[in-house]
């Protein structure tokens, strides 16, 4: 398995600290709005890893975090919480915001097919865990604190500071990032634990040895967390590229200081942004959409994780409705295929045209995850001469990392809203020719089966065949 890693900024062999197992962290939702089908491209690109590398025989154990605490709305440690400004803007308690939107953040990812994480846990379940690390920092000397305002990282005491991103520390200046907090002693110096400000009057609150009502800066909980679950070094860690310069650099810092120069991780995985209509997503231009929206205008949430595999991980993708309509077409190809052929299941053999389409799909899959090339080999094997068994049995085993719910055919296609037609509904002639093709199956003439199906398809109609019999469906006509 071959993957691209942020901090070494090359193509590398994955070699786990601890072989088969792999310990992988992947940075959780700021639960204080809707997620968007931004956030769910960058989650289904982690799922396509950890389906391959579950495939590759990797034994994966998946932490991720809930940030229900502590992100400010600026980088730069300015500004007010997330969540406490999403509590305002929907009228409920911070607690209740958070509940509200973890879940329909699981709830979005449960629809598009991803695999639930081993470990989910909230910055607010390990708050003790948290003020223990700043504590080891500041044992080290690596803190100060800013009167009224909180407890920070003082990065000027790191030769490294920055490896992964590559920051040029000289050139930043304070100026850069416009505000800064007054009393920092570097631009690039970061929060630990930030105190209450007077008047500010939060919900979420603790006390810690530098004040009585404080909470957790938003970098530490990650480190906190991923120490718990998965120990001091860390193979695969995952995120937006956007975390790339501030959040991870940090993570960094703060966990490789407290362990004694340790490596945290050993392999950085970053996604690119997703826009919509080739802009930037934003709630200013209305189009922040989510899994409900793609639902209410029709389509299938499987057909918006096939089209997230038309693009690289690593490559900025543009959505739209008419990119997704395409997706559906293809969605619904493939799902007619597997109901078409599902009672065809058997064992493949292994022969040299099934062992190439495997090894190419795979190949590419475990190369850096190149997704489109692999969907492009799903689809030849669609089109290919092979036996029906086979193509379903590569079909379902392509579907292992893919994820698309091949294996729920049925299903899929009632939600498609592919019911099929009443059999009294019906014309004379296509009840004739329904007729002479089962007459075929039984038979087991398929040349002749397939053949009735392509007349009946060339008529508007698509049958599929069941436990229970053929089943009927009207295409619908394009616009």
């Amino acid at each position: 398995m071959k993957i691209y890693n942020t901090l070494s900024k090359e193509i590398e062999q994955l070699q786990p600290l601890n072989p088969p197992n792999l310990s992988f962290y992947s940075c959780g939702p700021t639960v204080y709005d809707y997620a968007h089908i931004g956030h769910l491209r960058r989650y289904v690109m982690d799922d396509f890893l950890i389906r391959t590398l579950k495939h590759a025989g990797f034994k994966v154990k998946l932490v991720q975090n809930v940030t229900d605490v502590g992100h400010l709305a600026s980088d730069a440690d300015l500004g007010e919480d997330k969540m406490e400004k999403g509590a305002k803007k929907y009228q409920l308690t911070v607690w209740d915001l958070a509940k509200k939107f973890e879940n329909h953040f699981y709830s979005s990812m449960e629809k598009i097919g991803n695999l639930k994480p081993d470990h989910i846990c909230r910055a607010t379940e390990l708050i003790d865990e948290q003020i223990k690390m700043v504590k080891e920092l500041e044992d080290k000397g690596f803190t100060y604190v800013i009167e009224n305002d909180g407890v920070y990282f003082d990065t000027s005491k790191l030769t490294d500071y920055g490896k992964l991103a590559r920051l040029d520390i000289e050139n930043l200046k304070a100026g850069a990032r416009v505000e800064t907090v007054e009393g920092k002693r570097n631009i690039t110096d970061f929060a630990l634990w930030k105190f209450e400000r007077p008047g500010e009057d939060r919900a979420m609150i603790w006390p810690s040895p530098w004040s009585e009502r404080g909470f957790p800066g938003w970098h530490i909980e990650c480190s906190a967390i991923s120490v718990k679950y998965l120990g001091e070094q860390i193979d695969l860690h995952s995120g937006g590229i956007d975390h790339i310069p501030v959040h991870h650099t940090n993570e960094i810092a703060q966990s490789e200081t407290v362990t004694g120069k340790k490596p945290f991780v050993k392999y950085w995985i970053h996604h690119n942004f997703l826009q919509v209509d080739g802009q930037k997503m934003s709630k200013s231009l209305g189009n922040l959409f989510t899994i409900e929206d793609i639902q209410e205008r029709g389509y299938h949430p499987l057909a918006l994780r096939l089209l997230f595999l038309t693009a690289h991980y690593r490559s900025e993708m543009n959505f739209s409705w008419e990119n997704l309509a395409g997706a559906q077409k293809s969605y619904e190809r493939l799902i007619s295929l597997m109901m078409s052929h599902q009672q065809d299941r058997g064992e493949v053999s292994q022969g040299e045209e099934i062992g190439d389409y495997r090894h190419r799909f795979f190949d590419l899959m475990e190369n850096d995850l190149k997704t489109s090339e692999a969907v492009a080999v799903l689809w030849e094997v669609t089109k290919s001469d092979l036996p029906d068994t086979a193509k379903v049995e590569l079909l379902l085993e392509f579907d292992q990392v893919l994820g698309l719910g091949l294996d729920r055919a049925e299903e899929a296609n009632q939600e498609l809203g592919n019911e099929g037609v009443e059999e009294t509904k019906l014309p004379a002639e296509v009840k004739s020719i329904l007729d002479q093709r089962q007459q075929a199956r039984n038979t087991q003439a398929w040349a002749l089966a397939d053949e009735l199906r392509q007349q009946l398809q060339s008529m508007g109609y698509e049958v599929t065949d069941e436990a229970k019999g053929q089943r009927v469906r009207q295409l619908k006509t394009s616009e």
